[in-house]
């Protein structure tokens, strides 16, 4: 009996030692040591550099003999590693997965929800610390963003959009059910006074910026991308609605005419951009709009869309606007327009976002310009310059690490070994 009571007061003794231990208030001050660290704002590539971290804010920047970090800070070593700053995606849809036409009947929105936690996960072991979600039934990217904020699970900063607004029939509405079931979208809105209403709407429910289908789109039913569903009139109104109440406001637009009248309106962004053409370009420089083009979807669309049952009336759409967009949207980067970087993941699994950095390059941005797009750019057009997309003092320490010169290879972003969020580490190969 004695010798049982022995070993349980050893027990309880090796626990409260292991309470107390973890108990401790970790230091506040990181100072990583990296063998590279790309300035994505000038596109030089230094060497021997320490980044020094309080708080989850970035302190200093420089060569390592000059830091001074606190006496008690915890040193991450990468001294064969580039370090650049957490990557931003601006047009996710972290809450789907891909799944076309009818099938997407069967996913209710408490689903939807618990889909959006494992790929916010997902997102940011990718090294994307940083999304803007341009579309979500039921406001459970609202939702995802206040659990990752809170701390109740892991994954990228968000800015989202709840849902999008879609004039009847077009799309984003539903238009798979028939005329019985009297199936409307949660974004649904027509005329001046329906859209001014819908961006209240989202607002009052959690919306950090606008979303707008300004033309038909690709994966859906019955609506043609090549037609502007809005009219000017009321792409003029969503847009005067949310900037006056401080939302920036994404157009998903195909088609040329689209395109040209939601920058006209002053959109802050295109999404997509499939038909642009000389006049859509002229404009968007004009008014200082980004193009946020999708490009990697299409290879992997259309290489698994057997393997996925798309049906054929999407099929047959993606098969003429996907190629078509390649040709316009290397033409508009020929151009100078504003380029952000954005994948659509959703039309694709979640984690691969960075191969859209590869097709960005094929189709003509050196890839310091298309880094820049998933970094500085997007930053900007976010509105958080100076907070992400830059290692910089001040801004969040948001910071990946990879092998090799993604100068030299762009590829190599495809393999993310180093991640932090905010000072915290998220995941280190380096550390194994």
């Amino acid at each position: 009996m004695g010798k049982i009571r022995r070993s349980l007061m050893l027990v309880v003794a090796l626990v409260a030692f292991a309470f107390q231990l973890f108990a401790q208030p970790s230091s506040k001050s990181v100072v990583i040591h990296a063998g590279h660290v790309l300035d994505v704002k000038t596109g030089k590539l230094l060497s021997d550099q320490a980044i020094v971290i309080e708080d989850g804010k970035i302190v200093s920047v420089g060569a390592s003999a000059d830091a001074k970090p606190p006496a008690d800070a915890v040193r991450i070593e990468l001294p064969n590693a580039t370090v650049l700053p957490g990557l931003i995606d601006a047009h996710t849809h972290l809450t789907m997965d891909p799944k076309f036409g009818y099938e997407e009947l069967g996913v209710s929105i408490p689903r939807e929800a618990l889909t959006g936690a494992k790929n916010a996960r997902v997102t940011l072991q990718a090294g994307f610390t940083t999304v803007r979600n341009v579309g979500a039934s039921g406001f459970t990217d609202v939702a995802l963003r206040d659990a990752i904020n809170a701390g109740d699970v892991p994954g990228p900063r968000m800015l989202v959009s709840g849902p999008p607004l879609s004039i009847t029939g077009g799309h984003a509405d539903n238009n798979l059910l028939p005329f019985e079931y009297h199936a409307t979208s949660d974004g649904v809105a027509d005329g001046v006074d329906g859209v001014r209403h819908m961006v209240r709407q989202d607002i009052k429910y959690g919306a950090d910026m606008i979303k707008f289908m300004a033309s038909g789109g690709v994966l859906s039913k019955g609506d043609n991308p090549q037609a502007s569903q809005y009219t000017l009139e009321e792409m003029k109104a969503i847009v005067e609605e949310a900037h006056r109440l401080g939302r920036k406001v994404a157009a998903h637009a195909h088609g040329a005419q689209a395109i040209l009248w939601a920058s006209e309106a002053g959109v802050d962004s295109i999404e997509h951009g499939s038909y642009i053409d000389d006049a859509g370009i002229a404009e968007m420089k004009k008014n200082g709009t980004y193009l946020v083009p999708t490009l990697y979807l299409g290879d992997w669309f259309l290489e698994n869309a057997e393997r996925n049952h798309v049906p054929d009336f999407l099929l047959a759409k993606a098969k003429a606007v996907m190629p078509a967009a390649r040709q316009n949207i290397a033409h508009a980067f020929a151009s100078g327009v504003k380029v952000a970087f954005g994948t659509d993941a959703a039309v694709y699994p979640h984690g691969m976002n960075a191969h859209e950095f590869a097709v960005m390059v094929k189709l003509g941005l050196t890839p310091l310009q298309a880094i820049q797009a998933s970094t500085i750019n997007a930053a900007d057009l976010l509105g958080w310059p100076g907070k992400v997309g830059s290692l910089e003092p001040g801004a969040w320490a948001d910071v990946i690490a990879v092998d090799g010169d993604p100068l030299k290879d762009v590829t190599i972003l495809e393999h993310v070994k180093f991640v932090m969020k905010g000072g915290e580490v998220v995941r280190n190969e380096y550390g194994k």
